[in-house]
């Protein structure tokens, strides 16, 4: 196993053992330590000190089911404190396949017009990695769609490409980074906190992986390991949700839309209610309804990466039988949609595929556009408007780079008083005064608002591991410490997180998503290591962020959740602070 490490001042390469204390340290638990050890907590995001780590789960590129996730983690440029995004895409197999357990772009090269690609292969002869270098200046400034045909057009055999796009390449706080799904599409996002910027101020274009004739990863105990496989393969096949052609395959994440709308959680107009009048135009359902109307036949989903079983990616399709996009998440069928006053599906997956070409966050893209038609700058459910103001941001004109600088920037730009963020990032699709324990995590996970950190929905709207009600403010502090614990872990092991849904249910799947992570390493956690595992990655986001200038203060949500009614519950955010607080106190 190594840490490669790419200098982009000196265009050089070098490979490192990987140092005892990070031996048991994948995914989301090495990159975030080796931000906290290598990067200063004051430096600037979109400057010379800080660093961009690549790292794979401890189970990717096994046969370990639906486990192809990528860690990207580096400071944010749009919160200012640590981050950590991830992907599902071929990268990751490929990286961890190469033995490659961290990727750490670092160096910073003149800040002049020229963009650098880097090819990474697997060198037989002498049984390591190689890296080459070549001049990518000539793929900038063009749609993602554009471009990586050519990179597959340039590049012999079977490769797996990382890249960013025009919102990168314009430093924007909200730009992610880009990876193929199976089908060769740009649309695999590791979205959230701008790493699509870090990437491209170390003036990096693309990083491709050629994996063949590499070794693959070892299992110690390959009985305890395909032991554990079978147990998540059967819960993942048995449980409602994961399961081939239930609510995740059939109709996507957006089978959430109607579910939250029922709930009155789904954010609408820029959070001013919990329930959306064309929500159901906007669903999973409607998704599935139209495909079918239109192709002729039920269209059930795909995966998104290699091995992945839930296969949960939609593909919608125009009236001519064209792709329109893929793939329409339940993000951002709600951000472009409800939140915006929007209900119209087609334009909604044009703004998902503008989204996808410019290399933005269809989040943050979705709460800026709310609070531009806030301010006025055009209507609520004007969606040829939406679709403009997305073209202003991908061109870079003056408005496009204040609203690609984000929701919060944009909010004081135009003076807007309900904004929805928390430590600079946008909310998704939960109304926290509706679901009150996702409130919780959203104010006080490390990454600001960000509903994959402690997904409490699972049981407060989808009764998975028990029934919460949503609109109690008792014990969801508990509730979301153990799930921000928890998912620590699985992004670390590099499972999706959706295998969340059928090991919190079936306690054989949890026990074998245990021995499945045993098996590789050949360690013997509990299911109280797995919990202390993800509470010490946990903490050391937290070291970082305090380091930074983030305190426990910043663990709020905004003032006008708790003084505005949401109908039509008319809740307010009633957790006491007192609660925020004991989130990470009692850790």
């Amino acid at each position: 196993m190594w840490i490669l490490r790419i200098d982009m001042k000196e265009l050089s390469y070098k490979l490192e053992d990987v140092p005892e204390r990070y031996r048991l340290l994948y995914g989301r638990a090495l990159t975030s330590q080796m931000i906290f050890d290598e990067v200063p907590p004051l430096c600037h995001a979109l400057g010379p000190n800080n660093k961009l780590v690549f790292s794979a789960g401890i189970v990717t590129s096994t046969s370990a089911p639906t486990s192809a996730r990528v860690s990207v983690g580096c400071k944010s440029p749009l919160t200012g404190g640590i981050k950590e995004a991830n992907a599902g895409t071929s990268w990751a197999p490929d990286l961890a396949s190469m033995r490659i357990r961290a990727l750490v772009i670092e160096g910073f090269p003149e800040q002049g017009e020229k963009y650098w690609g880097t090819f990474i292969s697997w060198d037989k002869d002498a049984g390591k990695p190689k890296v080459e270098f070549f001049d990518a200046t000539g793929y900038t400034g063009q749609d993602v769609y554009d471009t990586f045909p050519k990179i597959y057009e340039r590049f012999e055999g079977r490769i797996s490409i990382c890249s960013v796009g025009n919102a990168g390449e314009k430093s924007y706080g909200n730009s992610g980074i880009v990876f193929n799904d199976q089908a060769k599409r740009p649309s695999r996002y590791a979205g959230r906190g701008g790493v699509g910027a870090v990437l491209a101020s170390k003036r990096l274009k693309f990083i491709i992986l050629n994996e063949k004739g590499s070794p693959g990863v070892d299992i110690v105990d390959k009985p305890l390991f395909d032991e554990g496989r079978k147990k998540m393969i059967d819960a993942i096949r048995s449980h409602a949700i994961s399961k081939p052609k239930g609510g995740l395959n059939s109709y996507g994440t957006a089978v959430l839309v109607n579910i939250l709308n029922e709930a009155g959680g789904l954010p609408t107009r820029n959070f001013s209610s919990g329930r959306f009048e064309g929500a159901a135009k906007t669903a999973g359902e409607a998704i599935f309804e139209t495909n079918k109307e239109r192709m002729g036949k039920e269209i059930y989903n795909h995966a998104c990466s290699p091995g992945c079983i839930i296969q949960c990616s939609n593909t919608y399709y125009n009236t001519d039988k064209t792709e329109r996009t893929s793939c329409i998440e339940y993000e951002s069928t709600w951000s472009l949609g409800a939140n915006l006053g929007i209900d119209d599906l087609d334009d909604i997956a044009t703004m998902v595929q503008l989204c996808n070409a410019y290399g933005l966050d269809t989040i943050e893209t979705g709460g800026t556009l709310g609070v531009a038609m806030e301010a006025g700058v055009i209507p609520f459910g004007d969606s040829k408007g939406a679709i403009n103001l997305i073209h202003e941001m991908g061109k870079g004109t003056p408005l496009g780079r204040i609203l690609g600088s984000g929701t919060e920037t944009t909010g004081k730009a135009f003076g807007v008083r309900r904004v929805p963020t928390v430590k600079g990032q946008s909310m998704p699709a939960y109304e926290p005064r509706a679901v009150k324990g996702i409130g919780i995590t959203y104010a006080t996970t490390t990454m600001g608002a960000d509903h994959t950190a402690g997904y409490t929905i699972a049981p407060e709207i989808l009764g998975v591991s028990g029934k919460s009600d949503p609109l109690s403010p008792e014990g969801k502090a508990e509730l979301s410490r153990a799930f921000q614990a928890t998912t620590a872990f699985i992004d670390s092991s590099g499972h999706c997180l959706f295998i969340a849904f059928p090991i919190l249910d079936i306690a054989s799947g949890f026990e074998g998503f245990i021995q499945e992570c045993n098996g590789v390493l050949g360690t013997n956690w509990t299911a109280a290591d797995i919990v202390a595992y993800g509470a010490n990655v946990l903490k050391v986001e937290r070291a970082f962020n305090e380091a930074a200038g983030i305190k426990a203060e910043a663990d709020r949500l905004p003032e006008f959740m708790r003084l505005e009614p949401l109908p039509p519950h008319n809740q307010v955010f009633d957790v006491p602070d007192s609660a925020l607080d004991a989130v990470f106190k009692e850790m």
